[in-house]
């Protein structure tokens, strides 16, 4: 079986804040090769690497603002993050859980650092990733799945050198909890130090990685270090990863949406005309009323 190989590492860009209370780091569409088009589904990466926020009884976040045509996943690391959104999806999120809100046919929702752990402040570390939507299921109906880390399916690795947390998708033949539209598979794999991983998707599937903790070294060759972003080629379909110190890595891998992408600040259709639909509709109260 032929190897998939590294097409590109990416450095963390220079950070900037969503909201308040978001320092991120943006990937996807981060570079011009790393486009909404290359990557789809994965239309956009923002990732908050670890940082200290002081205590406030204001918590920090993103206030209301509207969705249409995608996902949003946001995958916590550190801290805790409460959503609310119009479709009466929400709740509390902290250190390992998931949430994937479809926001499909378009609601309004807003994040923010929980209440109680922003009164006492500490280390937060998230990842959001935006997952595109065919065309034909652009204006389905809104819903939310909680993905809590005590549920999370796992699978062990030999000599307890780490696990694959398999959010959505399957590795080797473990299926994640979450459901999705089109074919994804998204991974947490944590890795001992020396430890390797064999990994493989179908050769047209856009696939990369970025590493949450530690460092890591693809197929003993190209060593990728913490918050570095690894894009991989689309020739070939197996390859590995080995931590060179003990490893946290997001691996991302999906068959793409080969439809057009009409994207203007929170939508996300597939034509111009849409794009108007959706500001039409937001602007006449159609994503529902969601308090501030």
């Amino acid at each position: 079986m032929k190897t998939r190989n590294v097409e590109f590492i990416m450095a963390p860009r220079q950070p900037h804040y969503v909201g308040d209370g978001f320092r991120v780091h943006n990937f996807i569409p981060g570079s011009t090769r790393t486009t909404m088009q290359r990557m789809n589904p994965f239309i956009m990466l923002d990732y908050n690497s670890k940082f200290h926020f002081e205590p406030t009884e204001t918590p920090r976040g993103v206030g209301v603002h509207p969705h249409r045509g995608f996902e949003t996943v946001t995958v916590v690391y550190k801290g805790k993050v409460e959503h609310h959104d119009s479709h009466g999806g929400g709740g509390i999120i902290g250190e390992g859980d998931v949430q994937w809100m479809t926001a499909a046919s378009g609601v309004l929702h807003k994040e923010f650092h929980e209440k109680e752990w922003s009164k006492k402040g500490g280390d937060f570390q998230v990842a959001q990733i935006w997952v595109n939507l065919p065309a034909k299921d652009k204006m389905s109906t809104p819903k939310y799945q909680t993905l809590l880390q005590k549920d999370m399916q796992k699978v062990s690795l030999q000599n307890e050198n780490g696990y694959v947390e398999v959010i959505a998708g399957n590795y080797e033949g473990t299926q994640g909890n979450a459901s999705t539209f089109t074919p994804i598979h998204l991974y947490n794999v944590r890795l001992k130090k020396g430890a390797s991983l064999p990994l493989q998707f179908p050769e047209n599937y856009n696939t990369a990685l970025l590493v949450i903790e530690g460092s890591i070294i693809i197929n003993d060759t190209e060593q990728v270090p913490t918050n570095y972003f690894a894009l991989m080629e689309n020739k070939g379909e197996s390859f590995s990863i080995k931590a060179d110190e003990d490893a946290l890595v997001l691996v991302l891998s999906g068959e793409p949406i080969n439809e057009p992408i009409a994207a203007h600040g929170p939508f996300v259709m597939n034509t111009r005309e849409e794009l108007l639909q959706a500001f039409d509709d937001f602007n006449r109260g159609k994503f529902g009323y969601l308090e501030e």
